[in-house]
């Protein structure tokens, strides 16, 4: 009986997501000590700079970049603009670029987003490796936790992930900076570079997220 009312409330709370759109700030701005670092919404007008980043990035990012196992038709940035509209309608995902001296620097998602008896999601990022080294993912990632777990206009989250390859030990060496709790290996976890591969996964309960930590990065 518990199992399934368990289901039944996931169920129920993916069908509720059109009651949670998302109300994206214009902008996540850093604590001080970071300059101008700010996470914000990407736009249809982002297109020009974003596709330069990810072209001078494209070897960098290679390893990690997840696909589509069926080999389906990929999407023109107009399409990714509609259908991220329509994600945060529903209220399951939501992209915010990273910018440093009002240029990108790199990208934090958060999706998967479920509601219900759940209230839970997944964080991804990349940074450019031109500035691999000054703590950017950690900081959006905290900056990213802080809005989805406190803000009056976030999702109000219970829980978030992040999903890691072993070998990525650049993207290890945030979540443990930041002290998210390892969960252990999760087998196929994600089509990426052209196989299922495993992943280490690391999570925040909202009550163990420590709101201080801002201010410590």
């Amino acid at each position: 009986m518990s199992v399934l009312h368990t289901f039944r409330q996931v169920w129920q709370g993916s069908r509720a997501r059109s009651d949670h759109a998302l109300d994206l700030p214009d902008r996540l701005t850093s604590p001080p000590g970071h300059g101008d670092f700010l996470l914000r919404p990407i736009r249809e007008g982002d297109q020009a700079a974003w596709n330069a980043v990810r072209w001078r990035n494209r070897d960098w990012l290679a390893p990690w970049e997840s696909g589509d196992p069926r080999h389906g038709p990929g999407m023109t940035y107009a399409q990714w603009m509609q259908e991220l509209g329509r994600a945060r309608q529903e209220g399951t995902s939501a992209v915010f670029l990273m910018e440093f001296h009002q240029s990108i620097v790199g990208q934090i998602s958060l999706g998967a987003i479920r509601y219900g008896s759940m209230r839970t999601a997944t964080a991804g990022y990349w940074v450019d490796q031109d500035w691999i080294g000054h703590g950017f993912a950690p900081l959006a990632l905290a900056m990213l936790a802080d809005w989805a777990f406190r803000d009056r206009r976030g999702p109000h989250l219970h829980r978030l992930e992040v999903a890691i390859l072993p070998e990525n030990e650049r993207s290890l060496r945030v979540v443990r900076k930041l002290g998210m709790e390892p969960e252990g290996l999760r087998r196929s976890y994600m089509y990426v570079n052209g196989q299922w591969r495993d992943h280490l996964t690391f999570a925040w309960i909202s009550d163990q997220f420590d709101p201080d930590l801002l201010a410590r990065l």
